[in-house]
């Protein structure tokens, strides 16, 4: 392909991408292939002579569109968005163009400058302290996921529990202790947390023990939880090292009480003293509220923690992969993470004048990241991206009031909250088993019908169903006909007018990665985050 078929090429993509998003409302939004549906489709091997572009487009729509369920659709209401703009998708074009692993500043400069300049404006416009600028001791850096991001704090805070717990030590007596203590520390995270830190938990080699959240505090994690938890903790002889807190956690966008836990904390180890617990707030999808000024309160305790994290690629206009990780102490990250084999010395690194971002994340190569969220933060605008967060929160507002309209056939069970509604089906017949079998089935036939998609979770032993409508396309008319079609299913199927054999096949998602195990044999690609 030479520079004048890419030309053409790439038009006729654009063409097709734009009439994808002008038309995408009108597609089913869930897959509804069966396992294995796409070989069956293709050849066994590459073909021997290269193909036409004309051909391989074809391809498109008709074998890979119907192994897509359409996150961009404003039908997409299940597990939170994961958002694309255009221009997000120029700076994907532009990183493609430019492709390189940018492991060292040397590789390309601007891909690790610019990466810090729009991560510091990004800081300033979420309200974060100034020690997570660059121009102090911290920084923030682009990961895949936040998940990824939770990986790369927990080995970082491992390390610095381990070296600052055992400074006093030598020889033997050091590798003695390091081992003791690898085999007592546990990281901490709610019941609410996400699946995440329990699975670095288990990447880092350390034990992992959840705190019980209720109902009472609206599924938060407060600093009474905590406290009685660090004592039991002690009591057992382990050693807590490491906490995600959260802002929004994924059943239900709880928010917890970050100025009660950094105040247990700040008694229980205090800051900079050996052994104190590194505190990671995860705000995944919810941390894009806080461009907004309305929800600035929510990071003052922030000063006291060590790291937060949030993806653009959710909530914020900006195409997967944007996690943006910021950390107190970029120290803490870098002598966790750095290695410098001769083939990486340079004399620019050596001189202590720039940032290796390698040093900063676990794999060693990385992509021009830093241009998309350059290009959408321009276009959009700190007004624009306000907008959108507004907008979107307004809508599950609405959806809430449409679901407190029908108090005899749904309840709430919290929200809503940054645009997440959770709630139960109400039953006939009174009982929690009852409530829980409709819930599931109105839930299951709901996503088996393919009109719109939602996702389901455990919240308090109760069987719940999510709905969250927060990408670029969602309107009120869309939310309007998600909450038609609850009202229709739930009535059809508590009058019985719905065989129990239709509704037994849909798709079964646990939103936090556990509990719910059933995939649906309806479509492939019913895997929660």
């Amino acid at each position: 392909m030479d520079s004048k078929q890419f030309k053409e090429a790439a038009t006729s993509a654009i063409d097709e991408i734009v009439s994808y998003y002008d038309t995408i409302q009108d597609r089913r939004v869930v897959s509804n292939v069966q396992p294995g549906y796409l070989k069956k489709l293709l050849p066994d091997g590459p073909p021997q002579d290269g193909e036409a572009w004309a051909d391989i487009q074809k391809d498109i729509e008709s074998k890979i569109m119907p192994g897509l369920t359409h996150w961009q659709s404003p039908n997409f209401m299940a597990f939170f968005p994961a958002s694309s703009s255009f221009p997000g998708m120029l700076g994907e074009l532009y990183s493609a163009a430019f492709t390189a692993p940018s492991f060292n500043w040397i590789c390309s400069p601007a891909v690790t400058e610019l990466e810090t300049i729009v991560l510091d404006w990004l800081a300033k416009l979420l309200n974060l302290p100034d020690c997570y600028l660059s121009t102090s001791h911290g920084g923030g850096v682009i990961q895949g996921s936040a998940s990824e991001a939770i990986v790369c704090c927990m080995v970082a805070a491992r390390d610095k529990y381990l070296r600052e717990t055992t400074s006093h030590l030598s020889g033997i007596e050091l590798e003695d202790a390091i081992a003791y203590k690898r085999s007592r520390m546990v990281a901490l995270g709610s019941d609410a947390a996400h699946s995440s830190t329990q699975k670095a938990a288990q990447i880092a080699g350390v034990r992992y023990r959840s705190i019980p959240v209720t109902k009472e505090t609206d599924f938060a994690l407060t600093g009474v939880a905590l406290a009685e938890a660090l004592e039991q903790f002690k009591a057992e002889g382990l050693e807590p090292f490491y906490l995600t807190t959260t802002l929004g956690t994924t059943s239900t966008c709880a928010v917890d009480d970050f100025e009660s836990i950094a105040s247990i904390l700040s008694k229980y180890a205090p800051p900079d003293v050996p052994g104190e617990i590194w505190v990671h707030v995860d705000g995944a999808y919810a941390g894009a509220a806080l461009v907004c000024p309305e929800y600035h309160h929510l990071t003052t305790a922030f000063k006291h923690f060590h790291s937060f994290d949030m993806n653009m690629h959710k909530w914020l206009l900006t195409n997967f992969d944007a996690s943006c990780l910021y950390v107190k102490k970029r120290k803490d990250l870098i002598d966790a993470l750095s290695i410098m084999p001769s083939y990486l010395r340079n004399e620019f690194s050596e001189s202590g004048l720039v940032t290796d971002y390698r040093d900063w994340q676990i794999p060693l190569g990385r992509r021009f990241r830093s241009l998309k969220i350059w290009f959408v933060l321009r276009t959009y605008g700190v007004k624009g991206l306000q907008a959108h967060i507004r907008k979107t929160v307004k809508l599950g507002e609405t959806f809430a009031g449409l679901i407190e309209t029908r108090k005899d056939l749904f309840e709430i069970v919290t929200g809503p909250s940054f645009a997440l509604t959770v709630f139960t089906i109400v039953p006939k017949v009174a009982g929690k088993g009852e409530q829980d079998r409709i819930t599931k089935d109105v839930y299951e036939t709901v996503n088996k019908r393919g009109e719109v998609y939602i996702t389901s979770s455990v919240v308090g032993g109760v069987y719940v169903i999510r709905v969250v409508s927060a990408n670029p396309l969602a309107e009120e008319k869309y939310l309007r006909k998600a909450f038609r079609i609850l009202v229709e299913t739930t009535e059809e199927l508590r009058d019985g007018r719905v065989p129990r054999e239709e509704s037994s096949k849909g798709v079964i998602v646990d939103v936090k990665g556990v509990g719910i195990e059933k995939v649906a044999a309806l479509n492939g690609n019913g895997v929660a985050k």
